[in-house]
């Protein structure tokens, strides 16, 4: 199948190549998004593969129609960025991919609390100046400390368990318990439980409209004074002015995020010799307490692996006919209302 392949950087291409060496698929790769100024690019072909980057509303969809599309696959395993009431009526299907690498993310996710914890991102940069004062670098033991996780899946459940390793007590929430998680010990609470009681909280749920600034001010004011927050999943599940304010009065002690509500604009690219326009995200970045990293949970090479053979698999189905297990069902934005 010919394959329009947008948003692609060449640590995309390699994995793609040496998948597509089983499918052969006519594959053509565009650095761009997909967007209203280059969807004449996908004018001839039947299928197009898109990042979390690259937003699908109604216009757009039916203009990929126009031009011939039947199936977009996500080479990602969210679909908020799509609208998939559009995609059905419009006869187009959606396949993602739902778990590339789970043990990447909630390996990262841990990475973001020990660097916060002992500062290793400020150590770091003093040691290089020739400064070995520990002065200010103070941090706590992870044992016995309480673990708020928000969101108990395969990504949620992983990290639950690394951090029952450190000797945390676990607390959830999720619509469903895993058992998992229950045999580690986990106590599954309400969500204003979970933040009263949590020193760390981590975000490893969806973006839906039930989640939306899940974390706003009403939560932070019921959160421990000083407690740690971790976002490896969407960056809209934070409100990031009250998350700033939580900053600025204490009661958010350390920030760790792989992900921002506005980062369309930002994540992927080298603006290193740009001035960022984007005011809250630099006031972000001023705080010694927080650490942001530019949506690079997922990126290991068995992570990038998975997903080009997910994501080529997912299309050779499509083409031949038979049912996909990964397809986005229009139940899934009804679930999300």
């Amino acid at each position: 199948m010919k394959i329009a392949f947008f948003n692609t950087k060449p640590y995309d291409r390699q994995p793609f190549n040496v998948a597509n060496e089983q499918h052969q698929h006519e594959i053509v790769f565009f650095e761009c998004h997909l967007s209203h100024e280059t969807v004449s690019l996908a004018i001839g072909f039947p299928s197009i593969c898109i990042f979390i980057n690259d937003y699908l509303n109604a216009d757009m969809l039916e203009k990929l129609a126009q031009g011939g599309t039947k199936l977009i696959a996500l080479r990602s395993a969210g679909f908020n960025h799509v609208d998939l009431v559009a995609a059905s009526r419009l006869g187009i299907t959606i396949v993602r991919v739902p778990a590339y690498s789970p043990y990447a993310v909630a390996e990262h996710a841990i990475a973001l609390i020990l660097s916060l914890n002992r500062k290793v991102h400020r150590a770091y940069n003093r040691v290089r100046e020739g400064n070995f004062s520990i002065e200010g670098l103070l941090g706590f033991d992870l044992h016995g400390a309480t673990v708020g996780v928000i969101g108990t899946g395969r990504i949620g459940a992983i990290f639950a368990q690394i951090m029952h390793g450190f000797g945390c007590k676990l607390i959830g929430y999720d619509a469903y318990q895993n058992t998992v998680c229950l045999a580690m010990g986990m106590e599954y609470l309400s969500m204003p439980e979970l933040f009263a009681q949590s020193d760390i909280i981590s975000l490893h749920c969806p973006l839906t409209p039930d989640t939306h600034y899940l974390i706003n001010a009403d939560a932070i004011a019921q959160m421990k004074t000083g407690m740690m927050l971790i976002n490896t999943s969407r960056g809209a599940l934070i409100d990031t002015q009250a998350a700033i304010d939580g900053l600025k009065s204490g009661a958010i002690g350390y920030l760790g995020i792989d992900v921002y509500e506005q980062e369309a604009d930002l994540f992927f690219e080298d603006l290193s010799n740009e001035v960022i326009q984007d005011d809250t995200f630099q006031r972000l970045l001023t705080f010694p307490n927080v650490i942001v990293t530019g949506h690079q949970a997922f990126f290991t090479s068995q992570a990038l692996a998975n997903i080009a053979d997910t994501t080529l698999s997912n299309i050779t189905e499509f083409e031949q006919g038979k049912n996909c297990v990964n397809e986005v069902k229009i139940e899934n934005a009804i679930a999300t209302k």
